[in-house]
């Protein structure tokens, strides 16, 4: 669909005003001949709902927003749900079922709404465990089993001792280790363009600053475009799933229109009700200090978004906005290689301590590149 915001008209801003209403986002206009009109009321309206499902807070109806509306609409029960390979299914009702997964004790994955592979193995393992038909298919049958069911405990988050254990397991080594690196923007997209520094130019120079330091340390660094290209959000989440990553780290520059924003910020998977991707979380923050620390930039924290990249990643996923292009000082010092050395040093060692699990650490900003290989070779031998 095509991009609606305030002063669009027709069938299309009905159908968002409608959904809207139908979420008590917005009143009925009780055939006040408004029903097709993009106006104040439903821009705000929109704002509304993009902050409560921890999208870009702009008024505008962009194919994240639609498709976030679209999934908002459906109740589990609804509609059969099952996986497709193509093009998966996705909604409120695949975030409830796999809610109601894990509460019974079968691994769903992060719950993101996604009808993926791992929740149609843990519906097919429920539909095995009780006697039922094993399609792999939340049907009537299946769904009055999940209703029937009490929880096998509650309180807690499955998903996040899962993730903790999986970085305990993986030990404190980042030797072999793989890591998706993923330079917003790309060929045609530039990002944000300011006085000829582009951000796709920029985040392109970093990441492969950051990727030798990486490879330096024995890990696995995959970018996950060439410098021509752009793929889209999904396909960079998908890139990471099929290779198997470990971890995934988007690099971004920001803009606003205020010439006064500055400063550095991380996001992680994250939604209103509490679910989170809790090592995502983690190492967010790990981001976020030793940039903020080591940079001097002001420290615009770390957030929960549901932005593709980090919902459809079956890793811990961050993305970090480093410095606004719109900012003298930001972009004058974004345009230094030696500060993106800098930058590049702090992501490096925010995973190393992701991996310490508290261990041999040393206080935020204080930890080096040379500390990192140091530690690295001393556990080789």
């Amino acid at each position: 669909m095509r991009v609606l915001r305030r002063g669009e008209d027709g069938p299309a801003v009905a159908e968002v005003r409608s959904t809207l209403t139908a979420l008590g986002l917005l009143p009925s206009t009780n055939g006040a001949g408004s029903g097709s009109l993009f106006d104040e009321a439903v821009e705000h309206a929109v704002r509304t709902f993009q902050q409560i499902r921890g999208l870009i807070t702009d008024g505008v109806v962009g194919p994240a927003t639609y498709r976030a509306l679209r999934d908002a609409t459906y109740q589990l029960g609804a509609r059969p749900l099952a996986y497709l390979v193509s093009a998966p299914v996705s909604g409120d009702d695949v975030l409830t079922l796999q809610n109601r997964l894990l509460e019974l004790g079968y691994d769903a994955g992060r719950p993101n709404g996604v009808f993926g592979a791992q929740t149609e193995a843990a519906l097919r393992n429920f539909q095995r465990d009780y006697g039922l038909g094993v399609d792999g298919i939340c049907g009537p049958e299946t769904l009055r089993a999940l209703r029937q069911l009490s929880p096998r405990a509650r309180g807690g988050s499955p998903v996040l001792l899962r993730e903790q254990e999986r970085v305990r397991k993986a030990g404190p080594r980042l030797r072999g280790k793989r890591i998706v690196i993923d330079p917003g923007h790309g060929g045609p997209d530039a990002g944000v363009l300011v006085r000829d520094i582009r951000e796709a130019d920029l985040v392109w120079d970093l990441a492969r600053r950051l990727e030798g330091r990486m490879v330096a340390t024995g890990m696995q660094a995959l970018l996950s475009r060439g410098r021509d290209q752009c793929p889209t959000e999904a396909d960079r989440a998908h890139f990471a799933n099929d290779v198997g990553a470990d971890l995934f780290l988007s690099l971004h520059n920001d803009a606003n229109r205020s010439p006064l924003a500055q400063g550095v910020a991380s996001f992680h998977f994250g939604t209103a009700d509490g679910s989170t991707s809790t090592i995502g979380e983690t190492l967010a923050g790990f981001i976020q200090r030793e940039l903020a620390v080591r940079t001097g930039l002001r420290d615009c924290h770390a957030h929960r978004k549901t932005w593709d990249t980090l919902r459809l990643t079956r890793c811990p996923a961050v993305r970090i906005e480093i410095g606004y292009l719109t900012n003298d000082e930001d972009r004058r010092r974004l345009a230094d290689p030696a500060f993106r050395d800098v930058v590049a040093e702090g992501i490096l060692v925010a995973v190393k301590r992701l991996y310490l699990l508290g261990e041999n650490d040393q206080p935020t900003g204080t930890f080096t590149f040379e500390d990192v290989l140091r530690h690295e070779l001393a556990k080789a031998e």
